[in-house]
């Protein structure tokens, strides 16, 4: 009898473990398009092979109130599945160095510049260009005497680190930052492009607007010592920041809650070694949004044809 209540017992626990195991994944939803395939790959992973659950919270793309949520490890949020750095340092120091709140996994390279329509690339080719009054003018749509370029959506690092380069090479009198959603941008990059209108913006790789469109850099000047001194959590940040040089390439993660580890941790195992390129991601990108496909369908045919990779990821 007491043998039968020991294995009882240890039966209640085991399944306890398994159920624990099984807890529910929250995956957050930013605004890009890297992110968003990422995360839907994420998902059907769980949700397919590993035989548990996932959710995409759909319109969770604040990304202070996901680091937050990651770091109260409560559920609500596990997963922000593109974590650039180093635009978002000052997450990582609270809580990836600092609270060891949130884990992240081998990063892939994005980059980060600035570009204009292919049609441009005559006019604008460097940043000495936009040091020309005329050019500026010729990007100028309100009449305000300023060229105007797309900076990013106003919830993003990266939206004020364009804004500090563009001041350190004193280009602030002549241009000013169009902050707008990643939406809005693209439509208005639409309709430039259909009537061959000047455009000058920010974007990165992995993304499909480099598929869709023929699209030029503008060179920046080369790294070196110094550079780049930013400070995106001062009050004051743009005076006190200094960015001079074009943007190292990006390493970016996934991140996630350290609390799976203790409720799920079979995809914290598998987050730990979730690995991506940016070709990879370019693919889901293209097939998910150019190609408007089903995300769902995108993301289990991929599993299916890289099953092995896949599985590695889950076993380890």
């Amino acid at each position: 009898m007491k043998g039968l209540i020991t294995a009882t017992a240890l039966g209640t626990v085991l399944m306890a473990g398994a159920a624990a195991a099984q807890e529910k994944v929250m995956i957050s939803d930013p605004s890009w398009n890297g992110a968003r395939a990422i995360g839907q790959v994420i998902a059907a992973i769980i949700n397919g092979p590993m035989g548990g659950e996932a959710e995409i919270l759909t319109g969770m793309n604040q990304q202070p109130v996901i680091y937050a949520g990651m770091d109260k490890g409560d559920g609500s949020i596990d997963i922000q599945p593109d974590m650039w750095m180093p635009n978002w340092q000052s997450a990582w120091d609270q809580y990836v160095d600092g609270n060891q709140s949130i884990r992240v996994n081998q990063p892939y390279k994005g980059t980060s510049n600035i570009y204009v329509p292919a049609y441009m690339a005559d006019k604008v080719s460097s940043i000495e260009d936009l040091r020309n009054p005329e050019v500026a003018a010729m990007f100028d749509t309100d009449g305000d005497g300023l060229g105007e370029y797309w900076a990013g959506d106003v919830t993003w690092a990266s939206t004020k680190r364009w804004q500090i380069k563009f001041k350190t090479y004193g280009l602030d009198q002549l241009w000013e930052p169009n902050i707008v959603s990643a939406d809005t941008f693209k439509a208005g990059l639409a309709a430039a492009y259909a009537a061959s209108q000047p455009q000058l913006f920010y974007y990165w790789t992995p993304e499909a607007l480099h598929v869709q469109y023929d699209l030029s850099i503008v060179e920046e000047p080369e790294r070196y010592d110094g550079c780049e001194d930013v400070d995106l959590d001062a009050e004051n940040w743009l005076e006190v920041s200094e960015f001079d040089c074009v943007i190292a390439p990006n390493d970016v993660h996934v991140a996630y809650s350290a609390s799976l580890e203790s409720r799920n941790p079979a995809v914290a195992g598998m987050l730990s070694r979730i690995q991506f390129t940016g070709d990879e991601i370019n693919g889901w990108i293209v097939e998910m949004f150019t190609n408007k496909r089903d995300p769902q369908e995108v993301a289990e045919e991929w599993i299916e044809d890289n099953q092995a990779l896949v599985d590695g990821w889950i076993n380890g």
